[in-house]
């Protein structure tokens, strides 16, 4: 199965492309599905309105489905609040009714996770395609399911339910009160859920699509785009392009503002020499419908184009190579293409480092070979971060 997560700067109308892709999808013969919380823009192109339910066929091939935040936390906040009605009724709580629960700000956020998990985990579907938020919320939210887990682990450690039968005594040798049993449950329940949309996430199958105009700055603010994404371990399968004017128009001014844009494409093709660079023509108008929609993916042959799904290689990018022979050192080697030297940032902190690109940064655990040694510097060549590590006697461990 491929899962297409569909991103890019504001305005760019990834929205438009989502729709085109699962379509190109669609006529290419898979079962396609687009997952959007973008309810009336989609509902627009697409020509249909979507339920929230079920998913709604819009094509042959292609169904959509809008992803509907309040109502998941309706059924979310109502089903706690029914575990938890003996505690509200000892504290004197009136329980809210249905009709007065509004999402909080996050709700969006997880319900598109969690409806990502469901369909990767479903056999209904050749292609999914999600309309995603702008890139660099998408790439926030895709690091979260890790950094809640981290945040889960350091604060109620699994090996800590081991001694769950001592807690009472330890309670009282300790005289404060211990985690109660249901704040493991509850964790455990949170740590299952995460993993799965993380798996869902990290799927050789799963990729991002990357929609962006030709602007002066386009190249540019994909560059950081794509440092963020790899940074944390996300594939991009191509850049696709929008509003391409035609070239060759006797009006001057069409003539300079499609130069322009033909500059711009030349300079995010070198940008991402190894990644499809695909060209959407402007039609002139929003597109509405799946017949328009047709006309931006190059016909029943689907232009846009939908990559064959990696190799299921589920590697750690983030290798190690071992030069103790030769150089004495380790180094730790993270691929982060379009990252410059000016936004990088790196520390440790114990068993962990911190790896800052940009705006974006991430949190990973040392490999144990790593934990004993001592970081002796960094650089950044060819796109790719290496961190040099040297054995440091003080941190190998002590014998009695």
């Amino acid at each position: 199965m491929r899962t297409v997560l569909v991103t890019g700067p504001g305005g760019a109308g990834r929205t438009t492309l989502a729709a085109a892709t699962a379509l190109a999808g669609a006529r290419q013969g898979a079962r396609a599905l687009l997952l959007t919380t973008e309810s009336g823009a989609c509902e627009t192109v697409l020509g249909t309105p979507l339920g929230a339910e079920r998913p709604t066929a819009i094509a042959p091939g292609l169904h959509a489905r809008r992803i509907d935040p309040g109502d998941r936390f309706r059924r979310e906040f109502l089903a706690f609040q029914e575990r938890a009605g003996a505690a509200l009724d000892l504290l004197g709580a009136a329980p809210l009714d249905e009709d007065e629960l509004t999402e909080l700000p996050g709700a969006e956020d997880f319900a598109l996770l969690q409806a990502l998990r469901t369909e990767h985990a479903s056999d209904d579907w050749d292609l999914v395609v999600v309309d995603m938020p702008s890139a660099a919320e998408t790439i926030r939210l895709l690091a979260l399911p890790a950094q809640v887990r981290r945040y889960l682990r350091r604060l109620l450690p699994p090996e800590r339910q081991a001694a769950r039968a001592l807690r009472p005594v330890l309670a009282q040798l300790a005289g404060v009160p211990m985690p109660a049993q249901k704040l493991y449950d509850a964790a455990g329940r949170w740590e299952t859920e995460l993993a799965a949309v993380q798996q869902a996430i990290d799927d050789p199958g799963t990729s991002v699509r990357l929609v962006t105009e030709a602007g002066p700055v386009a190249a540019a603010n994909l560059r950081s785009i794509r440092a963020g994404l790899a940074l944390h371990g996300r594939r991009t399968d191509g850049v696709v392009v929008n509003r391409l004017l035609p070239t060759g128009s006797a009006d001057p001014f069409l003539a300079a503002l499609s130069g322009s844009q033909q500059t711009a494409l030349k300079a995010l093709r070198e940008e991402f020499p190894d990644v499809p660079v695909h060209e959407v023509p402007h039609l002139g108008r929003d597109p509405q419908g799946v017949a328009e929609l047709d006309e931006l993916i190059g016909g029943p042959d689907g232009g846009i184009g939908i990559p064959a799904p990696a190799a299921a290689d589920r590697r750690d990018p983030w290798t190690v190579e071992d030069r103790l022979a030769t150089d004495g050192i380790l180094v730790w080697r993270v691929p982060l293409p379009g990252a410059e030297r000016r936004g990088l940032g790196l520390v440790r902190r114990g068993d962990e480092i911190v790896v800052t690109v940009g705006r974006f940064r991430r949190i990973r655990t040392l490999p144990s070979a790593l934990r004993r040694c001592s970081v002796s510097g960094a650089g950044l060549r060819d796109g790719v971060l290496e961190i040099r590590f040297t054995p440091d006697p003080d941190l190998w461990p002590k014998s009695d």
